[in-house]
């Protein structure tokens, strides 16, 4: 497998189970020897905390919330991400930019052309003397219907202010999803996310084994 950074991005709404099968993967890659970084968005750093508790809770427009979204990205990228890579280490991501894409623009119908300025000027990167526009390598995508979701969060805890959305948001959210994955395909791998936990832990490990990521 070698020693190169791996970034692997996990997406979906809130219900879909990304969070169980982020903790496996990283227990798998570490079972090889890599080293992990699991991390999150908004997030990852104390200054993406901070925003990350705004951006969900406070009441905002959709600029504002694209705006802090990519602050907190910035921030992300230059203290966690991009030193993990450059050490060779494995990144497993709970959201990164095609969330921001699906929640904003699929969601709330921001402007896609305004995110893709600030997804330019935040997410390029230097490698190796080379400007690079930092993307996962990989971005497993747990598609669910949001019924179903709404199902698995009833009672687990109080909503943040996108939980509170109805379904027609969440339609809204997982054709954001869709065109980002029709945009990057080779980028993608979607997974149904309404099957048992184990069906679904085979379906992420298939993917990652098919980029030869994972023995």
């Amino acid at each position: 497998m070698g020693t190169a950074g791996r970034f692997i991005s996990f997406e979906g709404i809130d219900g879909a189970g990304k969070s169980t099968h982020i903790e496996a993967l990283a227990a798998a890659f570490r079972a090889q020897g890599r080293v992990v970084t699991l991390t999150r968005e908004p997030g990852g750093t104390p200054l993406a905390e901070k925003l990350r508790a705004i951006f969900l809770h406070d009441v905002m427009d959709g600029l504002t919330e694209a705006l802090l979204a990519f602050a907190a990205r910035r921030d992300h990228l230059r203290q966690v991400i991009e030193p993990a890579l450059d050490r060779g280490e494995v990144v497993l991501c709970d959201r990164f930019t095609d969330a921001t894409f699906a929640y904003q623009g699929g969601g709330r119908g921001f402007d896609l052309q305004v995110l893709s300025y600030l997804e330019k000027q935040v997410q390029t990167v230097t490698v190796q003397g080379a400007a690079l526009l930092r993307e996962p390598g990989l971005t497993i995508w747990f598609d669910l219907p949001p019924e179903i979701a709404a199902q698995r969060l009833a009672g687990a805890r109080v909503p943040d202010k996108f939980e509170a959305q109805p379904a027609e948001f969440f339609r809204r959210v997982a054709a954001g999803y869709a065109q980002r994955m029709h945009e990057s395909p080779q980028r993608f791998a979607r997974i149904d996310a309404n099957q048992s936990v184990e069906q679904v832990r085979d379906h992420v490990f298939a993917a990652l084994q098919a980029k030869g990521w994972l023995a």
